[in-house]
Parts: structure tokens; sequence; C-alpha cells
């Protein structure tokens, strides 16, 4: 499964380009409950493989906050991405969704995940 291009961000991260996306529109969860953190999605951008999910520590802007906002910025996505590679995320291997969740910057493989 491939992740939709529009609205898409291109990065260059050692030398392989990857597309990124934020849903601009909150989910349901991300919206009514104050914990909804922010999804990014990833994955190469000319060779087709695996999706990375990535479950911030940051929380959507569109959630029920009561804290400042946090933002994901191009140079995040960029360490994401070199840490779930790390973890054996490989974006020119097809197979399923390699998900993530990161907390106090530290990346683990998400519950559920093989």
């Amino acid at each position: 499964m491939s992740i939709p291009k529009k609205g898409t961000r291109k990065i260059l991260v050692d030398g392989e380009t990857f597309i990124w996306l934020i849903r601009r529109q909150a989910t349901n969860c991300q919206s009514d409950y104050p914990d909804g953190h922010i999804h990014v999605a990833v994955e190469h951008a000319y060779e087709s493989g695996s999706v990375l999910v990535v479950i911030t520590d940051k929380l959507h802007s569109q959630g029920f906050i009561l804290t400042p906002i946090q933002t994901v910025k191009p140079k995040d996505v960029a360490e994401l991405i070199k840490q779930a590679t790390q973890l054996g995320w490989l974006p020119k291997k097809s197979g399923r969704t390699f998900k993530v969740c990161v907390i106090s910057n530290s990346m683990m493989k998400a519950c559920g995940a093989d």
C-alpha cells in the first residue's frame, strides 16, 4: 500500500529521496482526546516498498490540547527515517506497513507490529 501523493513533501536522506505526509485533518481519536498524536507516513519516492508510519510524541494541533503546539519539521522527519532504518525498516522492499512510536526522542516498534 502506498500513501497518496497529493500533499506530500519530498526529503533527501542519505542519498535517497522519500515522500512524507502528515494528515491535515485530525482523526476522531486525535481531535477528541488530549493524547491525539501526530502520525507521519513515509515511503520511498521512486521505488515501491513498505510504508513507514510514525506515531510521534507531538500532539496534533486540531486535538483537544492544553499545552503549546509542537510541530514536526523536515529535519525531524529525516531523523525519523534514519532511526526507522536502524530498527529494520526496508523502504525499497515490499511488505507490511512498518509502524513505530516515538517516546521522548526514542523510537520503538509500535505495539502489535511484527
